[in-house]
């Protein structure tokens, strides 16, 4: 049975189509949910797509945090028991859901950054990172206003101790992320969000490379295996 994998549109959506392809070109099902829906329709995955959800109004994600989907989300993703994959503006709503810990500010240069960008792998032991090598080397694209990640200093301490830090900026700083940090996974390890674009490295024709592919396929090998993963 092919995975279907859901990818949720928020009003000022922009990433969703790009998310969806490349959930088919890893082999599963995209399966469209609106911000409005009831239910997540039975979907075994859920991909939060960047853009600018509800024009960014308030704090960025602050407002599709209490879209009517997210109600049966939060909850199937803090057990534990849905994977959830928020890139860019999905890693900021995941934060302002608090599944993850921290926040997105201004980027350091207070200008919108718009680049090729090299990211390490830290941990393969998500369900979106398994068909990567630890410390492997991608390049996918970054692009984004509001990239900074930022928590208190206990919190990062835990997330390196935890080893719950997913990926790293690689060559520089792009954003002035505390300790460099591009990607966060929870403790289940089911929930990663990451500023930089997988979605937009998985075909020779149109990306920098075909390096962000892995995020998708490796959802499809964690489910394959039917075993839990270790942040």
């Amino acid at each position: 049975m092919t995975a279907r994998v859901g990818v949720v549109t928020f009003p000022g959506s922009l990433d969703d189509k790009d998310a969806a392809r490349a959930v088919a070109l890893a082999g599963a099902e995209p399966v469209s949910l609106w911000h409005a829906d009831a239910d997540l329709r039975g979907v075994d995955a859920v991909v939060l797509p960047g853009g600018f959800s509800y024009g960014d109004y308030l704090r960025c994600g602050a407002i599709a945090r209490f879209a009517p989907l997210m109600s049966e989300l939060v909850p199937a993703a803090r057990s534990g028991a849905l994977p959830v994959l928020g890139i860019c503006n999905g890693f900021q709503i995941l934060c302002e859901s608090h599944l993850l810990p921290g926040a997105l500010t201004r980027n350091s240069s207070l200008r919108f950054v718009n680049r090729d960008q090299v990211l390490r792998v830290e941990n393969t032991g998500t369900a979106w990172t398994g068909d990567y090598a630890e410390g492997q080397e991608v390049l996918v694209v970054l692009k984004s206003g509001e990239g900074s990640y930022v928590a208190d200093e206990a919190t990062l301490d835990e997330l390196e101790s935890a080893g719950r830090v997913v990926v790293r900026y690689v060559g520089g700083n792009p954003n002035g992320s505390r300790r460099g940090i591009a990607g966060i996974t929870n403790e289940h390890g089911n929930v990663v969000g990451l500023m930089p674009h997988p979605e937009h490295a998985v075909e020779a024709l149109t990306g920098p490379s075909t390096e962000g592919l892995g995020f998708f396929t490796s959802i499809l090998s964690h489910m394959a295996a039917g075993s839990p993963v270790n942040a």
